[in-house]
């Protein structure tokens, strides 16, 4: 199912991956499709573990089940900040190769960052999300993963009384999906674990 707009109308889109970056950004020195084998010149499963271990206690708890990578979007030379990476699953690791195993394709020279997921990034990303875009909508359609929720939260439409404390009393319709359509660095991608959002207003309303 597909919805099209036309007439005086503009969209902005808001995906938040509800991430937060742990470490520095890396040069990915070595690959063969989906397997990482080094970072800057290191196994990168030592390198995962080097920036587990700096972490505090609470990060390192989150980081045994949702330590992530993110790549690099864009034309690939930085600076990155929070939402210009595309975050993918690390889904296998070869302890005798020190390589790690990532749900996405890769390649060398690529910047990558490791990053975390837990209820406060999602939080912050979301605000810093809705922030670059303004606030002056007239309506929204939200897109949320099913593992947003109460179930992250502790409370049930977290994202959507977001939406609503950015921009006011505006009709927001949407609904829970398992794997959410959304851009990042100019691509179109399939994500997981992601609000998108549709924020829409009269075309002559709009900032230029």
């Amino acid at each position: 199912m597909g919805i099209g707009f036309s007439g005086n109308i503009t969209l902005e889109t808001v995906v938040s991956q509800g991430c937060r970056p742990v470490g520095l950004p890396m040069f990915v020195t070595r690959s063969r499709e989906n397997i990482l084998f080094e970072l800057d010149g290191r196994p990168a499963l030592h390198v995962a573990e080097e920036v587990v271990e700096g972490l505090d206690a609470g990060d390192q708890a989150a980081a045994k089940g949702s330590l992530l990578l993110g790549l690099g979007m864009g034309d690939g030379q930085g600076p990155f900040n929070r939402g210009d990476f595309l975050v993918r699953n690390l889904v296998g690791r070869d302890e005798p190769s020190g390589a790690l195993v990532v749900g996405a394709m890769l390649s060398d020279k690529q910047v990558v960052q490791f990053h975390l997921r837990d209820a406060g990034a999602a939080r912050e990303d979301l605000a810093e999300r809705l922030g670059r875009v303004g606030s002056d909508f007239s309506g929204a359609l939200l897109f949320s993963c099913l593992s947003r929720g109460a179930g992250l939260y502790g409370v049930s439409d977290h994202d959507s009384d977001q939406v609503r404390a950015h921009c006011g009393a505006i009709p927001v319709a949407g609904f829970f999906a398992n794997g959410e359509i959304g851009p990042v660095g100019g691509e179109t991608f399939v994500h997981g674990y992601t609000s998108v959002i549709g924020l829409f207003r009269s075309r002559d309303e709009a900032t230029i």
